[in-house]
């Protein structure tokens, strides 16, 4: 099965991610997701898995920037709809490998996934 690696081009755990899958010569395929987007229903999907809490980057810029309002009373609906709205609020990278999906970049768990 392809690996897909989901996230921002600049972003500094993109590039350290990427690193660590070229350094050992792993072939994977690059989605943008803040210049291609990402459907609701792929969001949808990696909720299922992972739940929308492990999806939502409350830490970065974009979701420290938001109105008040838009961070308040966030449940699966609307945190779904706000990563829709604003992709660089997901958290980077999101890792489909083999079905199975890795958030964030951890050297150990990305060893770990790829033995």
């Amino acid at each position: 099965m392809a690996i897909v690696i989901h996230g921002i081009r600049n972003c500094d755990t993109m590039k350290r991610a990427r690193a660590w899958l070229d350094a050992r010569g792993i072939d994977y395929r690059f989605h943008d997701y803040k210049t291609a987007g990402i459907t609701p229903e792929t969001l949808r999907d990696w909720a299922g898995q992972v739940g929308w809490e492990a999806l939502l980057n409350r830490a970065g810029t974009t979701f420290r920037k938001l109105p008040e309002a838009e961070k308040a009373g966030l449940d699966e609906t609307r945190a779904l709809a706000l990563l829709a709205a604003h992709p660089s609020a997901i958290k980077r990278p999101v890792l489909d490998h083999d079905g199975a999906l890795l958030v964030g970049f951890s050297p150990e768990e990305y060893a770990e996934a790829f033995g």
